[in-house]
């Protein structure tokens, strides 16, 4: 094995069907509009907004050769090689698009339009979903502070599916776009890790009349006596603490404050905020100890994590609290004795009337019984080692965790690898096989089994407590019924179907989730609240919480890695420029602190329907159609659910042809969509081809789990989760796969520096489509979920020896697997590629590891045996399925989709 780098075979065409760089202008194709002063002019009929007074205002200024106000995530190593930014479709036209665009917002009040033909551009332009939304043009003056570059709420935390409002509930119709907001109120799992302002003081500053809090965009009265709220309008008093520090004695600034300076803030409650005071942190393990768990390795691998994490748990405090029950067709307790070292167990067998079997040493404090736990955690497993008991008592123990933590709240964390099938909440197998690929499917599989998991679920929410579950059986565990206990709880469900501790990768995967959310620095006891200006009403709210009323969502713990949506309506005519949206969520720190993180947003107004299309944010009304389709398919079917999607694409094509097409010209294409939308469709026909919407044959408790995680990931995760991202990683450039270099000023002498930081470049994405690939490529696939490593079956036996250390291909380790680990001398290209996939693993805001599946693909040349591998070719099924642009069994492809909708669009 050689360090020198090897230059592995390249495409011998430049441009053409494959090729991996941009395609140049077709000619009759998508073609940037002139635009003169008559034009321009015309953009300012019908928008509330002084033309005279427009400007971009309540957003960071961009970043340099950011095209819009504001920065936004980005897809990892984009800037990987100048050359090679073109790698995602057709790039290069929509950089143009955006560049054109931000030139003429300077002179523009709201955001131009641009009109894009979607049969003309083929691959589609990816590079478009890792681009922010249209820009928030604001008029001048909208903010308190002049030019304030951090008024309005950056788009992680708090965006819209419009960020041009319409004026009347008439015009939001006739457009056949979403209104919505998203909100995801934490971006990372640590509070160390994000860079949210807190208050200096317990000073909160509210609206007497809509309890608005004073935020960035409110205006002053009576010489800053007095504050205007920007919701109802009403006048409310300055707090003399604004201005005085009576501590201190000193004389304050009040634009110094942080709330009339951020758009995301934090206040320090006062106790007027707290129904009592903050409770301490708990965690109720419930641990499947029946012959299953016991066998698949599940009861040692959970209580080793649990152990090996007791440091991680957020303790600051040092009041943090745990128990114990272990679950099989009875109830085992383990009672801590003070200050003893061991515990001793407490079995309750009746399981119809479960009680606790001590008034006290079930639920202990970690800190102060540490060396117990320890000690408990080790030994727990030699329990259960001869167990043959297969009962496994979920409804029961769920009851009795509930019973034991009710007065103070906290997590319920549930570890099974059996079918609930004894006690209250027990469970069947389904019969899948009359029903699955047929309209009944959903209600018959997706649905509820027992409405004690629901019922449960609430009363956990009103005694603050949330459920988590880690679901890893190797057969049916009904996780669309179990899945209630979550989805009202503010939990979340884990499914890692066919898991065993056999398989060290997968006792990597659940030993990280589990230990990352474990040390999650979850708000306890919280309250998510949204408003809106005068004449918007929030009327549907969508995630995983309970509704406590028409406007408040309950939280028994905030956690930090999912993002909520709340659908408004127009209830009265708006005869403003801006609106105003705040989303509020009250709670208790995990270190003891009533808190209120509020978020804010401002967005302009108009009445025509172009201005509105130029500002729609094609991943935010991803994100509510997901949320609607889900809806669909658990309320009807999933047929409906994927007519749904394909309705919505046909209703703004149709719209946008009749209404916004220059001059409606006959006979124009009816796959025109303004620019800022054109992935838009390809991301719906995605989503009816994703494990859980598509037409094919699904087990259904990996259909529920696909349905849990895209009601609940963020937009930059749920994207990649509905069109993977995939790497051609035989042709990236040099620098790909190593740390990232960078231009800084010498501060003492003025010279440029070279410095080297800690961020791997990636290389540029390509399309979802075998039509990009090369028959003797590599390529990395990344589904949000999992990883596939894709080493096609021509590929040159170099390639494999570096990567492999052999230059057999079929000696080569498939299916989830980790790839060998050679030094950077051994073999630079083996630690690169694995550099890049140590990057793409790389989170702080989500706890997802993602295991890597190996995939070897078919040639002339491939042995018989290899070819007939079941395993091989379900592998390959499922890596193929990944590659959404193309056709994949009765799903038909990206063209074949574009193909029918211009017979519906044309009708």
């Amino acid at each position: 094995m050689s360090s020198k780098r090897r230059a592995y075979p390249q495409p011998s065409y430049t441009n053409g069907p494959g090729s991996q760089l941009g395609t140049p202008p077709v000619a009759g194709g998508f073609q940037q509009p002139n635009y003169g002063v008559d034009q321009l002019n015309q953009q300012f009929q019908g928008m509330n907004v002084d033309p005279n007074q427009a400007a971009v205002a309540g957003a960071p200024q961009a970043a340099a050769g950011s095209p819009y106000g504001y920065n936004q995530y980005q897809q990892p190593g984009a800037n990987a090689n100048a050359a090679h930014q073109s790698r995602a479709g057709n790039a290069a036209g929509a950089s143009s698009y955006y560049l054109q665009q931000g030139n003429i917002n300077a002179a523009l009040p709201l955001n131009q339009l641009y009109t894009t033909d979607l049969s003309r551009e083929l691959p589609p332009p990816i590079s478009d979903l890792s681009l922010p939304p249209p820009p928030i043009v604001l008029p001048a003056g909208t903010t308190l502070i002049p030019n304030s570059e951090t008024a309005n709420a950056q788009p992680e935390y708090f965006r819209s599916t419009l960020n041009v409002i319409p004026t009347n509930s008439s015009l939001l119709k006739k457009s056949k776009l979403p209104l919505a907001l998203v909100v995801k109120p934490y971006n990372a799992l640590k509070v160390e890790q994000e860079d949210v302002p807190v208050t200096s003081d317990t000073t909160i500053s509210r609206c007497r009349r809509c309890r608005g809090y004073i935020n960035p965009f409110v205006t002053l009265a009576e010489n800053g006596r007095r504050w205007r709220c920007n919701f109802c309008n009403l006048l409310n008093d300055i707090p003399s603490s604004f201005e005085y520090d009576e501590i201190s004695g000193t004389v304050k600034n009040k634009f110094d404050r942080v709330e009339l300076n951020n758009a995301v803030v934090e206040f320090i409650a006062p106790k007027e905020y707290m129904a009592r005071a903050p409770q301490p942190i708990v965690y109720t393990f419930i641990i499947d100890v029946s012959i299953n768990a016991v066998q698949s390795g599940l009861t040692g691998t959970i209580t080793r994590t649990i152990l090996e994490s007791l440091d991680r748990i957020p303790n600051k405090t040092k009041t943090a609290r745990v128990a114990f029950i272990g679950v099989d067709s009875n109830l085992h307790y383990f009672r801590f004795n003070e200050g003893l070292d061991g515990t001793e167990v407490l079995i309750v067998s009746d399981i119809d009337e479960p009680f606790l079997p001590s008034p006290d040493g079930l639920l202990v404090n970690l800190d102060e019984n540490r060396q117990a736990v320890e000690k408990l955690l080790i030994d727990f497993p030699s329990y259960f080692e001869d167990t043959a008991n297969q009962g496994f008592a979920l409804g029961p123990a769920l009851k009795s965790g509930h019973k034991m933590i009710s007065h103070i709240g906290g997590k319920l964390v549930c570890f099974s690898a059996t079918l609930p099938n004894i006690g209250e909440g027990k469970l069947s197998v389904r019969d899948e096989a009359s029903v699955s690929g047929k309209p009944k499917e959903a209600k018959t599989l997706l649905s509820s089994a027992d409405s004690f998991y629901k019922s449960f679920a609430v009363n956990c929410n009103s005694s603050q407590i949330s459920v988590d579950l880690f679901l890893t059986s190797s057969s049916y565990q009904d996780v669309a019924t179990l899945s209630n206990l979550p989805r009202f709880t503010a939990g979340q469900s884990h499914f890692y179907p066919a898991w065993t501790s056999a398989k060290n990768e997968d006792v990597t995967k659940l030993s990280k989730e589990v230990s990352d959310h474990l040390s999650q620095d979850i708000a306890l006891e919280a309250v998510l609240r949204v408003r809106g200006s005068t004449g918007i009403r929030m009327s549907s709210f969508y995630g995983n919480f309970f509704n406590r009323s028409s406007d408040l969502c309950s939280f028994p713990t905030f956690p930090r890695d999912q993002s909520y949506v709340i659908e408004m309506s127009i209830e009265e005519n708006i005869n403003k420029p801006v609106v105003y949206f705040q989303a509020a969520v009250l709670h208790s720190t995990s270190f003891g602190e009533r808190r209120i993180r509020v978020m804010n947003l401002a967005i302009p107004t108009s009445s025509k329907l172009n201005d509105i299309y130029a500002s729609a944010d094609q991943l935010a009304i991803t994100n509510i159609f997901t949320h609607k389709a889900i809806e669909t398919a658990l309320s009807s079917s999933l047929p409906d659910a994927r007519d749904f999607l394909v309705n919505k694409v046909v209703d703004i094509l149709n719209v946008y042809k009749k209404e916004l097409v220059a001059g409606n010209v006959s006979g124009a294409s009816p796959l025109q969509l303004s620019t800022n939308l054109r992935m838009l469709p390809i991301l719906l026909f995605s989503l009816t081809k994703h494990l859980g919407f598509r037409a094919d044959r699904v087990p259904s408790d990996h259909r529920a789990a696909a349905l849990n995680n895209l009601g609940s990931l963020p937009i930059p995760y749920l994207v990649k989760y509905i069109y993977p991202t995939v790497y051609a990683l035989h042709t990236m450039p040099d620098e790909c796969g190593l740390p990232e270099k960078l231009i800084q000023v010498n501060e003492e002498t003025g010279e440029e520096e070279e410095v080297i930081s800690t961020n791997i470049m990636l290389p540029e994405p390509i399309n979802d489509s075998k039509s990009s690939w090369e028959n003797y490529g590599l390529y990395l696939i990344d589904n949000s979920s999992e990883l596939f490593l894709w080493v096609s079956g021509n590929v040159v036996p170099g390639l494999v020896q570096d990567l492999f250390g052999t230059d057999n291909l079929y000696a080569i380790p498939t299916g989830k697997t980790e790839l060998p680990e050679f030094s950077d001398e051994e073999s630079e290209f083996n630690f690169r590629v694995r550099q890049i996939i140590g990057k793409i693993r790389e989170n702080n805001d989500s706890i997802v590891w993602k295991n890597l599946y190996v995939v070897v693909g078919g040639s002339s040349n491939e042995p018989i045996e290899i070819s007939q591998q079941r395993d091989l070719m379900a592998l390959r099924m499922w890596a193929y399925s990944c590659l959404v642009e193309d056709k994949t069994g009765s799903e038909p492809s990206y063209r074949d989709f574009l193909t029918n909708l211009k017979t519906k669009v044309s009708q």
